[in-house]
């Protein structure tokens, strides 16, 4: 059986794009992986179309620099506007959104759900167009939580957080009023806020995560393109940063283990 030792890539704005990393490693536990947060210019939530595209091109070679043999763009803000750039069709590449798309139509039972992301993401109505062409009549219901990023980089995502309680109240408050049973979380740092997001719209509101559904596709991909590293050996994991190293491990470390993880510095230009 052919096997493929080189490693994976991710990359994402900041630290959400670990909770991708976080599925990659129970999914392939021998899978090398290599990790870039532009945490320097995180949010790209916020950015223009232009900037997000040259930040997104900036990251993905900085990991193809590094021999990856698969990358996935662990960013909702990324993904959502590279769609119809065939950004994710030339190479073995994919974003989140349509497989958190495909997930969340399977989890819907009465085809009303929810979508939160970054501005840029809600802006680009992806979501909602791939919802619909998948299950004709669902009904989607978005909002922008630009304020969920910042919340998470700063390590406010404990059940009982006021800020943080008092922020997930006003957004999802409404989404939770049109009755939907799916929420997608459509930012790879949204999962790091699941338990007080679940805590508002009620445990009876799917949440489906964009970064362990996109790891879920890359492991598909790489399985059935016989891509997998078959060593029985534990994968390792090398983390790279555009902002402070020790910001970042100390940011990092309250959602991954990085027992024996390298962590650096690095520059995209």
């Amino acid at each position: 059986m052919s096997s493929d030792n080189r490693p994976i890539g991710v990359f994402d704005s900041g630290i959400g794009g670990l909770t991708a990393v976080t599925e990659l490693r129970k999914l392939l536990p021998n899978e090398d992986i290599i990790y870039l947060g532009d945490t320097a210019r995180v949010p790209y939530g916020t950015k223009s179309r232009e900037t997000i595209l040259r930040y997104a091109e900036q990251d993905y070679r900085f990991l193809k620099n590094q021999g990856v043999k698969f990358t996935i763009a662990a960013c909702g803000t990324v993904s959502s506007v590279m769609v119809g750039e065939n950004a994710f069709s030339a190479d073995f590449c994919t974003g989140v959104i349509q497989p958190t798309v495909e997930a969340a139509c399977k989890a819907s039972k009465n085809k009303k759900i929810g979508v939160i992301a970054t501005s840029a993401s809600i802006r680009s109505g992806c979501y909602e167009r791939l919802i619909k062409q998948t299950v004709p009549g669902a009904e989607v219901f978005s909002k922008a939580c630009p304020m969920f990023v910042p919340l998470v980089e700063n390590g406010y995502t404990a059940p009982g957080c006021a800020p943080a309680e008092t922020i997930a109240r006003e957004y999802l408050e409404p989404l939770k009023a049109e009755g939907i049973d799916t929420l997608i979380l459509g930012c790879t740092h949204y999962p790091l806020l699941s338990r007080i997001i679940s805590g508002v719209v009620g445990s009876g509101v799917s949440l489906i995560s964009s970064g362990a559904e996109a790891a879920r596709y890359a492991g598909g991909f790489l399985e059935e393109n016989g891509l997998i590293n078959e060593s029985k050996r534990a994968g390792s994991l090398k983390l790279f940063c555009t902002d402070s190293a020790e910001l970042f491990r100390e940011s990092a470390a309250h959602f991954i283990d990085l027992d024996g993880a390298e962590i650096e510095k690095c520059s995209l230009d």
